[in-house]
């Protein structure tokens, strides 16, 4: 028996469909429905009616009747470029962290609503924790995305929005909360960068018996956060984990016996 034939309404005759019609703006210029038609071999009803969704939804910008490429698809562009510069440069930062604290340490940046995890380090207990890289929490509910929220670009001219719970994460620059999904579980977070110019944070998390809201705990977060806002920046250059790596293990934590249980 043969296999069906694959039809348009198919997810990949549909992705395929998709991607045929955004390759044709891979370079400088608008272009025309009649040229997008010349260009992908759609049919041009199709065409037009992909377009104008893809104007809806902010892929494209029209323009009279030329489109070109639209500002979802630069911020999405702009994103993947930040996150994985901003991995490189927090993941030697985030693994001292861990080492020094003894502490699960997460890194998230705001993406909607929400939370994404872009990475998690730590022993058993990480295991534990129900986090993992590449997946979502909402912002409002995390100390990490309340450190976000009031840090992040767009929320820092009009505060009269802000609850008293984000006022002062912005006073203070640290973020405390008790997990609401694990029991028994403290976390801190800290921005990475200045008030408005935030696209990520770090935490550090442990069971609430060791890890206490104190500025002896929140500082070696503090120090990662502005260690790996540094490094983006470019003035930490090669040495910017090295150059903080001293004064995070002159810190004094309570998690030597945290280390030793959870290694």
């Amino acid at each position: 028996m043969t296999a069906p034939a694959t039809t348009d309404s198919t997810p990949t005759a549909v992705l395929d469909r998709v991607s045929l019609l955004l390759d044709t703006f891979d370079g400088p210029g608008r272009l025309t429905l009649s040229q997008v038609v010349e260009r992908t071999g759609l049919p041009r009803s199709s065409a037009h009616r992909m377009l104008e969704r893809f104007v809806a939804m902010r892929w494209l910008r029209r323009d009279g009747r030329a489109y070109e490429l639209g500002t979802r698809l630069m911020e999405l562009g702009s994103l993947a470029l930040h996150q994985n510069r901003l991995h490189a440069a927090a993941a030697p930062i985030l693994q001292e962290l861990h080492r020094v604290t003894g502490y699960v340490v997460h890194l998230g940046v705001l993406d909607g609503s929400d939370v994404l995890y872009l990475d998690k380090i730590g022993g058993r207990l990480a295991a534990e924790l129900p986090t993992r890289v590449g997946s979502r929490y909402p912002a409002r509910n995390s100390a990490i995305g309340k450190a976000l929220l009031a840090y992040t670009p767009g929320r820092t001219d009009d505060l009269t929005g802000f609850t008293p719970e984000l006022r002062k994460v912005r006073d203070l620059g640290v973020a405390y909360e008790v997990s609401q999904i694990s029991g028994g579980i403290s976390i801190i977070a800290v921005p990475i960068g200045p008030v408005g110019g935030v696209h990520a944070a770090v935490s550090i998390c442990g069971p609430t018996s060791h890890l206490k809201f104190d500025h002896r705990h929140a500082s070696p977060v503090r120090m990662a956060a502005n260690a790996i806002a540094h490094s983006l920046a470019g003035r930490g250059g090669g040495t910017g984990p090295i150059a903080h790596r001293n004064r995070l293990q002159s810190l004094p934590t309570a998690a030597t016996g945290l280390r030793a249980q959870y290694a």
